[in-house]
């Protein structure tokens, strides 16, 4: 008997793979391949989900009028013109289903965040990869890729999986020379992790563009990743369409509540950034000491560090990723992202961070 059928770009998306939390033999591994907080949640945080616990029988506020004051707050922004989601994530899926009719076009950055090709699919949009530069955008070349049926730009910046990031006059460039038709994603999921509160300008060129908007997410630097609460900023047209297709609540009363409280409490937050500093610049260097066997730690603005390893060998990225896991320490291992050749290696704590770099230095001693 045949079932549903569905749609032939449905078939064709190779689902997104979250990052491995699982090491055989070990029965409490060290998860370095997620991009989570190492340092956990504002106690502030965690103390308005419990206290949230009383009021789980209520739907919550599906427009999250609260949570959009606090942010428009924290970063000067109209409240209006924001829109909370299920993560940042629910929004960047959104955005292909308003603006793309099946065929057109959407273009994003070789090795960039795998979620935006499945968004593109998933609206029977075409995805166009454009050539990076040293694992960094290109402005060049993402203008290039445009076409006459584009209808979206993604790029983050910084970006996932490379941590590389692009200045904000290229930003800007990219911005002024895109056709007013296409719609520019900045995707900030990492921007915490900088010191200027808009790195790249991106919320600056979101007040007044009418086809520039921004996303960010509470899953990073704020350690909410399992309460799954993002945002997005841009024209009142763009984030009027959002809100017709959103899901009507969202995100949950414990959620709202938590993430409420992690944005009042900013010390927390550069606290977690000056320690991912130091620890990033710790794994960077260790991973620099092997390069006589390969390895190279590529520049990054991020809470994680993309090794490049040799293509064959004992040292190849394969390898290096089973020898890890057999140590204990569970990392990113990027073949489906073409980067066969390549680790993703989140920043941990100052001992995990030891950790995994005597694992790498154990690895390369053995080969």
């Amino acid at each position: 008997m045949t079932g549903p059928i569905p749609n032939r770009w449905i078939s064709e998306i190779s689902p997104y793979v979250p990052g491995s939390a699982k090491a055989g033999g070990h029965a409490s591994p060290v998860k370095l391949s997620s991009n989570e907080n190492p340092w956990g949640a504002s106690p502030a945080a965690v103390a308005a989900l419990r206290e949230a616990a009383e009021g789980l029988h209520r739907y919550p506020d599906g427009t999250a009028a609260g949570l959009r004051e606090k942010i428009a707050a924290v970063h000067g922004l109209d409240a209006d013109r924001i829109v909370c989601g299920t993560g940042s994530d629910e929004i960047l899926q959104l955005l292909p289903a308003i603006y793309c009719a099946p065929g057109d076009s959407v273009v994003y950055v070789r090795h960039g965040f795998m979620v935006y090709p499945i968004a593109a699919m998933r609206a029977g949009a075409v995805p166009v990869a454009a050539p990076d530069m040293d694992y960094t955008a290109d402005i060049d070349a993402l203008l290039a890729a445009v076409r006459e049926d584009t209808r979206i730009v993604f790029l983050a910046n910084p970006n996932n999986p490379t941590g590389t990031m692009i200045a904000r006059a290229d930003v800007a460039r990219l911005a002024e020379l895109l056709p007013q038709r296409v719609l520019l994603v900045l995707d900030q999921a990492y921007a915490e992790y900088l010191d200027d509160p808009d790195p790249d300008g991106g919320l600056q060129l979101a007040r007044w563009r009418a086809n520039v908007l921004v996303t960010r997410t509470f899953s990073k630097i704020y350690g909410l990743g399992g309460l799954r609460v993002g945002w997005a900023t841009g024209p009142a047209a763009v984030i009027g369409e959002i809100n017709r297709v959103r899901a009507p609540f969202p995100i949950s009363v414990p959620a709202l509540a938590a993430a409420e409280a992690a944005l009042g409490d900013q010390d927390f937050v550069r606290s977690c950034r000056i320690r991912n500093r130091e620890q990033r610049a710790r794994l960077a260097a260790g991973v620099a000491r092997l390069g006589n066997h390969g390895l190279r730690a590529v520049p990054s603005e991020t809470n994680f560090v993309l090794v490049t390893c040799p293509e064959t060998g004992p040292m190849a990225a394969r390898s290096v990723h089973e020898g890890l896991i057999a140590r204990g320490y569970i990392t990113r291992w990027l073949p489906g992202q073409g980067l066969p050749h390549a680790l993703r290696i989140s920043v941990g704590t100052e001992q995990e961070t030891s950790g995994v770099i005597a694992a790498l230095a154990d690895i390369a001693q053995a080969a």
